[in-house]
């Protein structure tokens, strides 16, 4: 398990500065970096988690400022990655939560707000019950906008809100942050679009205050044809056939394709790539099933353990990924017998080689697969710089 004391040190392209710390205010954070202040739009991230949503902000030039999330472990990880921003541990359905966030930001203004609040609430409530205590996180999000009136903000969420009660649900959303003064738009968006080597749809909120002219989301990078294939993206990366691997390790074969040398970038080492010690009749199972393949290739009483639409899956070579997500216990190799690793199943959600995820094993799954591809999320930064000069 990587710490947060005396770990290795990520290769960035510039000067790491001193250890990960807490500060009195209870914030993880690095200090402040001069190349970050040069950066022209500040950004807050709420439910940042471990920062995916950031990081592809962070590559489309803004300055990330704070990241807030109530979980610890996460947040940790975003502050590892996210050199000169801040972090803080906290409710926002809390009031004394914004006074938190203004110690923090000091006298910095917020430009752009950022963040995907959960939206569970919602399925239970409905529209006319918007304001139920099982929205509050949801319901803080809106708030915040309101409080701090960014030039712009960004939404995340399920596709499933676009249809929840017939559209109602999303229709408020938008009905309140019009009131607000936002020009809002909306849009399902799929992240092997944009150059992102798996197949993940979200529905995206973008709002520009007091603008006459609606967001329009950037048209996909790649045709169907030419989306990033599981193999293109994490080919490289070791076998792990004769080892569980480590949390630092090295490569041992050079980037085969471009996707593989842009999440390599200038690094050199290799972090997260550790494998699961399976069982030896999980090993024996998931080998009788082929490139692409689940449980309904596999013979008459095996693997009958589980038997669901994604058990015994392999990813398929020449596809994307499906949707990564937070246990990736269903899910294996196109090629090897063993699940991915935490560096692989980053790979697929276009996390950079040298983006180190920390915590236990369980805990850097979570935070890959609650992740926002950092690619999709770069994608809409740089659209949106567009709106904000």
């Amino acid at each position: 398990m990587l710490s947060d004391v005396g770990r290795p040190k990520p290769c960035f392209t510039h000067p790491l500065p001193r250890p990960l710390f807490k500060n009195e205010k209870g914030a993880f954070s690095w200090p402040q970096n001069k190349d970050m202040t040069k950066k022209k739009y500040n950004v807050l991230d709420l439910f940042c988690g471990c920062g995916g949503l950031s990081k592809g902000f962070e590559m489309a030039g803004y300055n990330i400022i704070l990241g807030v999330d109530f979980n610890e472990p996460a947040l940790k990880t975003f502050a590892y990655n996210h050199h000169g921003s801040k972090t803080l541990c906290g409710d926002l359905s809390s009031p004394d939560t914004f006074d938190k966030i203004d110690d923090l930001v000091e006298e910095k203004k917020i430009d752009v707000i950022i963040g995907g609040p959960p939206c569970q609430g919602f399925s239970l409530t409905g529209p006319r019950q918007f304001d139920d205590e099982r929205n509050k996180l949801y319901l803080a999000m809106i708030e915040t906008v309101r409080r701090y009136r960014p030039k712009a903000f960004l939404i995340e969420n399920v596709p499933g809100m676009a249809t929840l009660y017939k559209g109602e649900v999303r229709d408020e959303i938008v009905r309140r942050f019009t009131k607000m003064g936002y020009n809002v738009n909306n849009q399902i968006l799929c992240s092997a679009d944009y150059g992102v080597p798996q197949i993940r749809k979200r529905l995206v909120f973008v709002g520009i205050l007091e603008s006459e002219e609606r967001f329009e989301f950037p048209k996909p990078y790649l045709k169907p044809d030419d989306y990033i294939t599981c193999e293109q993206a994490i080919g490289d990366l070791p076998s792990l056939e004769h080892s569980l691997g480590d949390d630092v390790s090295e490569y041992e074969r050079e980037p085969l394709t471009e996707y593989q040398k842009l999440m390599r970038g200038s690094c050199n080492v290799l972090y997260n790539h550790k494998s699961i010690d399976h069982k030896q009749f999980v090993k024996d199972t998931i080998a009788l099933v082929p490139d692409g393949g689940n449980y309904k290739d596999l013979p008459p009483g095996v693997g009958e353990s589980r038997i669901f639409h994604m058990a015994w899956t392999r990813y398929c070579s020449y596809k994307p990924s499906r949707t990564i997500d937070t246990g990736h216990r269903n899910n294996f190799h196109y090629k090897w017998n063993r699940c991915p690793t935490v560096r692989e199943s980053a790979r697929l959600q276009s996390f950079p080689d040298d983006f180190v995820f920390l915590g236990n094993k369980g805990q850097q799954d979570k935070q890959v697969g609650n992740a926002v591809p950092c690619l999709m999320a770069k994608a809409i930064g740089v659209q949106l710089l567009k709106y904000l000069k």
